[in-house]
């Protein structure tokens, strides 16, 4: 009988591949480095490496305390086996905190949200809450990597009426922000196109109304420094709003206005986020 800690792993799975016990995340943790190593190996050297980057991506929002529980997500595409133009996406398995998820442990899926590639725990996913994702990543093709945060700042941000404030130059490098309108809970494939919608063609950072913030780019870094400085500069409004909003100053226009012409030139170099995700795997 195997006895490795992933066959270990896998035996005190449910009939339905269901976590029922806290043994399997026990189990998880005893994974050795050359297991880990050899699940790795079956990919292309490109979906290595972009696990790698999207298993620091999860790493990174729990250090920050951006993740909520087992809830929530990041994706990236990735180029299907084959070399077609059908790509498939990477996602954190559905039953692991955050802090939990390697580059091994991550499922590869379709765009519709069928597994196929299920990773090193069984676990499956959470096909409703890949809702939000694959609503964008089917409308944007150049939006590679997108994440999705129920950060408290952010949350807090989405309930107040005027949204985002300029009152910090961190809120001004977000300078393609959009809203969603909260409909409830986003299990429904009806909402998919209103999110779309919202996003349309070229934005990349969004506020969802009662609910969240989400960030996108070209690549998992540039989406994680977008999501840095759109909640960054939520937890400076919130900050600042103690003061009471008649204490707010607010910057001049004309500083506005430089800092969207060099923001618009740094976003547009394709490079933006690079240097930043490389400090942030060092961490």
């Amino acid at each position: 009988m195997n006895t490795t800690p992933v066959a270990a792993a896998r035996d005190i799975l449910g009939p339905n591949n269901i976590l029922t016990t806290g043994e399997y995340a026990h189990q998880l943790q005893k994974l050795s480095q050359e297991e880990i190593e050899k699940g790795l190996s079956r990919f292309s050297p490109e979906e290595q490496t972009l696990r790698i980057e999207l298993a620091a991506a999860y790493r990174y929002f729990a250090h920050m305390h951006w993740d909520e529980l087992i809830f929530n997500h990041i994706t990236v595409r990735v180029p299907s086996e084959g070399g077609d133009d059908k790509h498939h996406f990477l996602i954190n398995p559905f039953g692991l905190m955050f802090d939990e998820v390697t580059a091994s442990s991550l499922v590869k899926i379709d765009i519709d949200g069928n597994i196929i590639d299920p990773g090193n725990t069984g676990l499956g996913i959470l096909r409703a809450g890949y809702i939000i994702h694959s609503a964008i990543h089917k409308a944007r093709p150049d939006l590679h990597c997108i994440a999705h945060t129920h950060s408290l700042a952010g949350s807090a941000v989405s309930c107040m009426k005027f949204g985002l404030l300029p009152l910090h130059q961190a809120a001004q490098v977000v300078t393609d922000l959009a809203y969603h309108d909260y409909e409830g809970i986003a299990v429904e494939e009806e909402e998919q196109a209103r999110i779309v919608a919202d996003l349309g063609p070229t934005k990349r950072s969004m506020i969802l109304r009662h609910h969240g913030l989400l960030t996108a780019g070209g690549t998992v870094g540039e989406t994680m420094t977008r999501m840095y400085y759109l909640n960054r500069a939520c937890e400076i409004q919130v900050a600042a709003l103690s003061a009471g909003y008649d204490n707010l100053v607010f910057p001049s226009s004309a500083s506005q206005d430089a800092n969207t012409l060099y923001v618009d030139k740094l976003h547009s170099s394709g490079k933006w986020g690079d240097l930043e995700y490389k400090a942030i795997m060092r961490m």
